[in-house]
Formats: structure tokens, sequence, C-alpha cells
């Protein structure tokens, strides 16, 4: 098999990737299914605000400890215990919406449990890589799951309108059950006979949390990345997800807005394919001047909203986007103990995810201080800023893709 596919020969991978593709189209169905299920059973605009941090609320309080238990239990065993749960709770909600008797709290207690199912989810996916593949084939086969997961971001939404026009919320919610439960299975054909970390599981939880954070710090590349992108996602969050809307209703419209989300997505598609075949020595080099292309896209959004430009930036700034992507993930796989890596991406995800909640909250307010287009060309600004300083680092700039020799002194057997 060629270089490129070499992750496909293993059995594992091929069982983990289609798991991935029935969870994220699940992903990709539930929130217009939950958000036209609030709309059903509530008018308040208010009801859907009250049901996303709901799920968001658990996913930020417990995600350290959902890494603390992705690396002392075996990850395929979390990773199905997640999807069950899901299952379960898709499956319920479908119940409540099908017979009538939905309630908008019913709904915000399912998607708190859905958020903390996420929380353990999460690291374990992140840890589980090394796990499947040679490590000298990370990459690759971060490249594939990026495709797979870029894929369902462009299909998955129009899959879940249509599913949610044509037979409603409760069928898209049971059909997401359906998929969460074949996810399961199909995690659970990984059998893995060991677990990622030491064997004595009588450590505390705060001394696995103090030893993961003592590992997210000790690599100066990792946290210099981590907090960088606390401003990058901030930034994206509110220039982009929550002003350009707003741009886009006084330009060049929805429909418009829409097609740029899809740009993004099909950019996000080539970013994948180019990484699959090409690998650069430096990845966080050549990832952070690929995400440097936010940057004009946000500029233009904000200075001239033209739509064909903001099409070609869109594209380019996906690429860019899972150019740093993809080296993120394989860098983090393979420079960072086994036992430790699911700890240290929970540290990663919390940076996320309360980031981009503080993007979405400031730029509101801000921009009816100074005005949306400014806060928008300032953002862009922000992350150029960024970029730079933070390939300034010489920790960033000297961290180099292991070859096959260096690879092989610290190997990831793969279980079939």
């Amino acid at each position: 098999m060629s270089g490129s596919l070499a992750p496909l020969r293993h059995r594992v991978f091929r069982y983990f990737l289609a798991a991935r593709l029935c969870t994220l189209l699940a992903s990709a169905v539930a929130p217009i299914a939950v958000a036209f299920a609030v709309r059903d059973v509530s008018a308040s605009p208010a009801a859907l605000g009250l049901v996303l941090a709901s799920r968001t609320t658990p996913m930020v309080l417990l995600v350290l400890f959902g890494g603390v238990v992705a690396d002392r239990l075996r990850r395929d065993l979390v990773l199905v215990t997640s999807n069950v749960i899901c299952m379960a709770t898709q499956a319920v909600a479908a119940g409540l919406l099908l017979s009538g008797v939905a309630d908008v709290w019913q709904i915000a207690a399912i998607e708190a449990v859905n958020g903390a199912a996420a929380a353990f989810s999460f690291p374990a996916l992140q840890g589980i890589m090394p796990q499947l593949v040679a490590r000298d084939e990370l990459q690759q086969a971060n490249a594939l799951n990026g495709m797979v997961r870029n894929v369902t971001l462009i299909g998955g939404g129009v899959l879940g309108g249509v599913i949610v026009g044509f037979l409603g919320p409760g069928w898209g919610l049971a059909i997401n059950a359906v998929m969460y439960g074949a996810a399961a299975l199909l995690i659970a054909q990984l059998r893995f006979g060991d677990r990622p970390a030491e064997q004595s599981t009588s450590r505390s939880t705060l001394h696995d949390l103090r030893a993961g954070w003592r590992e997210f710090t000790a690599r100066r590349w990792v946290w210099v990345i981590v907090l960088a992108f606390g401003f990058i996602n901030a930034a994206i969050a509110g220039a982009i997800h929550t002003l350009g809307p707003v741009i886009a209703d006084q330009s060049f419209g929805r429909v418009g807005w829409g097609t740029l989300q899809s740009a993004t997505g099909v950019g996000l598609v080539l970013g994948a394919v180019v990484m699959l075949r090409w690998r650069p020595q430096r990845p966080l080099v050549v990832g952070m001047l690929g995400i440097a292309f936010e940057a004009p896209l946000m500029v233009m959004l904000g200075l001239d909203p033209s739509l064909v430009p903001l099409l070609l930036l869109g594209v380019l700034a996906g690429v860019g986007s899972d150019l740093f992507g993809i080296g993120w993930e394989t860098s983090l796989q393979q420079h960072i103990p086994r036992d430790k890596l699911s700890r240290v991406a929970s540290y990663d995800a919390l940076g996320s995810f309360v980031a981009m909640p503080v993007g979405q909250l400031v730029a509101g307010p801000l921009a009816s201080i100074i005005g949306t287009e400014r806060v928008i060309v300032g953002s862009g600004v922000l992350v150029g800023i960024v970029v730079a300083l933070t390939l300034a680092e010489p920790s960033v700039r000297g961290l180099r893709r292991l070859d096959a020799r260096a690879a092989e002194e610290a190997p990831a057997v793969p279980v079939g």
C-alpha cells in the first residue's frame, strides 16, 4: 500500500476510521436536530442558549478529569462508553420528542450528559492514535482522519438539514442514536490489551493532574502554541463565527455566507490531502504559516466584503487550518509520552473550550462600541501579530518531525 495510505493496512485503524465517520456524522446532524427540537418546544430565543450552555459547561469542567481517565484506562473502553452514553441520550431525546412530551429542561439535561461524555472522549481520541499505527505513520493517519472529519463537516450539515426538514428533529435524533451505537460496536473491535498508563491505578486524580501539568509545561513549544491559540481561537470565534453573519447580512447575503463556509470546508479537505503526501520537517512552522491565512480573511471581511476574493481566502484559510491541525496532532503524538498524551491534550482542549466562548461573548458588546468592521479587522491584525510572535519562539521553530529511525527508537506498535 502506498505511503500516504499506509495506515489503512492496520485493521484497528480501519475500524477506528469507520467509527469516526459514524460519530462525526452524528455530531454534524445533532446541532441542527437539537436547535429545531428546542424551537418546537419553546419560542424563547434564550431557550436555545440555555441548551447550548448546558452542553459546553460540563465539557469545560470535566475535560481535565477526562484526560486523567483516558491516560489511566484503556482508551478504546473510554470511547465505547462515551458512544453508548450518547446513543442512550439521543434515544431518550428522540422518544420524548416523538411522543410530544419534551420540555426545554429535559433537552438541556440530555445535552449536559452529552457534554460530559465529550469531555472524556476528546482526550481519549487525541491519545489513541499512537496505539493504532506505527509512529512514522502518524501524520498520514491524522490526515486520513482529517479528511473524514472535513468531508462530514461539508456533507453532514446538508444531511442534517434534509433529515430534520423531511422527518423532523425527533427522527433526526433517533438516527443519531443508531450512528452512535454503530460507532460503539466498531470501536469495541479494537480490543487493546493494555492500559496506556502505568498499571497502578492507586494514584490520586490530583497527582495525575499535576503530572499532566508538569508534562504540559516542561515542553515550551506546547504551552506557547496553546497560549497563542487562546488568542487565535477567541479572534476567530468572535470575528468570523459571531460577527461574520452580521457583515453577510449587510453585504453578500446569507447564501453567500453559506458558500463561504463551504469554501473553507473545501480548503480543509485540500489541506488534509496535502498532508497525506507532504511531510514537512518543521510541522509547527508550516502550521503557523498556514493559520496566518485567517488574518487576511478577517481583514477583507471587515474592510471590503466582496464574495469572490473572500471565497479564495476561505479556501486558503481552510488549507492552512488543516496544515496546522494535522501537524500539531502529529507533533504531540510523536513527542509526548503515550501514557501522558491524553492529559496534555486535555490542557490543550481546555484552552480552546474557554477561549472560544470568551471571543463570542466579547465580540458583540465590543462591536456596539467601536463598530463591527473595526472588531473584525482588529481581530485579523491580532492573529497576524500572534503568529509572528509564535514563530519568533525558538522551541516552535526548532521542533522537527521524527524520521523513521527516531520513530523506531520509541515505537507505537499497532495491535492489528
